[in-house]
Parts: C-alpha cells; sequence; structure tokens
C-alpha cells in the first residue's frame, strides 16, 4: 500500500509541481468558464482572458 501511495504521489507531481501555479491557472479557467456562461454571444472574450490570463500567470510565476 506504501508502494501504491508513493507512486500516486510522483505521478501527480508529474501534472503539478508548483502548487501556486496550478491553483492560479485553475483560476483563471475558471474565470474563463463564468464569462462563456455569462456572455455566451462573445466567445473570443472566454478565448482572450485565457490566452493572456495563462501567459500572465506563466511570466509572474517565471519572473518570481
Amino acid at each position: 500500500m506504501i508502494f501504491l501511495t508513493g507512486v500516486w504521489r510522483e505521478l501527480a507531481g508529474l501534472f503539478v509541481d508548483d502548487g501556486a501555479l496550478a491553483l492560479a491557472i485553475a483560476a483563471v479557467v475558471l474565470l474563463a468558464g463564468i464569462l462563456a456562461t455569462l456572455m455566451p454571444d462573445i466567445p473570443l472574450a472566454a478565448g482572450v482572458i485565457l490566452l493572456f490570463g495563462c501567459l500572465g500567470v506563466l511570466f509572474t510565476n517565471v519572473l518570481s
């Protein structure tokens, strides 16, 4: 059982190495989803939020 726990943690670590980065990206995706739901006539707005939000989060993470 301990072996499986270690494997699971290593596998999760491949996808979530930096918790703050993953949380910020999830927040950007959530914001884009909310915007797409509230403004279905303007799908480009959600795409712009996703593009610039993810790039901004990545840029901020690289600088810090």
